[in-house]
């Protein structure tokens, strides 16, 4: 674009450069080219970018949860089945209250209550896994129980006629028997629970379907972010549901 005329010159700007040509009686002449880049603009920051940490979290949060419920669970049965009156009571009290309430309900008070019992803020992390694993727990020493009943009480019998401690005959005789009976319900219970892990929104976490919402948002794809949600939930949990059966199929022979 012509710009300005002075002096026998010419000034043409193009774009965010300037070429300076100069105009003597032959002809024209370039007698000097200046270019100046265009400055560099910053990206706009993708909107799930803080989430991702979240979102990469909540694999740990299940694994966690699975590992902390099945421990739980497991001393829980076993105070159930012991002869002692009042630990039995309260272990069934603490199931069937668990086993009452909705997860996003316990997952909502315990957000509240964890930093008021230690009296110190907690991360909204911390809170959720400390829900699912006493939540969880309930499930699991249910599913343990169920395990330990399985086992033949003759082999519990010939485990103390030997002078097998009643420690002893649970860690060597029963359990062992237990878990690999319920290996294909634990797994189960297992899908259960990453499928629940969307629940935990409702304190703030970011977790994969969060994610794709934002994603869609920005993208304008609605429903091809959520079809791929679908695809990928659908996927994992129908995996695990084939493993699930296998296993049952191969413990049962």
């Amino acid at each position: 674009r012509l710009q300005s005329r002075r002096e026998g010159h010419v000034v043409l700007h193009i774009g965010h450069g300037h070429i300076v040509h100069g105009i003597n009686a032959i002809g024209l002449q370039v007698v000097a080219i200046h270019v100046v880049a265009p400055p560099l603009r910053p990206r706009p920051s993708c909107p799930v970018a803080p989430c991702h940490a979240a979102a990469s979290a909540l694999p740990l949060l299940t694994v966690a949860a699975v590992i902390g419920g099945i421990v739980i669970g497991t001393v829980l049965a076993i105070i159930r089945i012991a002869n002692v009156p009042i630990l039995a009571w309260i272990a069934a009290a603490y199931v069937n209250f668990f086993r009452s309430l909705p997860l996003i309900l316990v997952i909502f008070w315990l957000y509240f209550l964890v930093p008021l019992v230690l009296g110190r803020p907690v991360g909204a992390f911390s809170s959720v896994l400390i829900a699912f694993v006493l939540f969880e727990a309930a499930y699991y020493s249910e599913i343990i129980r169920a395990g330990i009943a399985s086992v033949s009480s003759g082999q519990v019998a010939a485990a103390r006629a030997i002078g097998m401690t009643y420690t002893q005959c649970m860690r060597f005789i029963v359990l062992p028997q237990a878990f690999k009976a319920m290996i294909p319900v634990l797994l189960t219970q297992a899908i259960i629970l990453f499928q629940d892990t969307s629940l935990v929104y409702v304190v703030g976490l970011k977790d994969f379907l969060v994610s794709a919402e934002l994603i869609a948002n920005r993208d304008q794809k609605l429903i091809e972010m959520f079809m791929f949600v679908a695809v990928v939930y659908f996927t994992i949990c129908f995996a695990g549901s084939l493993l699930s059966s296998h296993l049952q199929r191969k413990l049962s022979t």
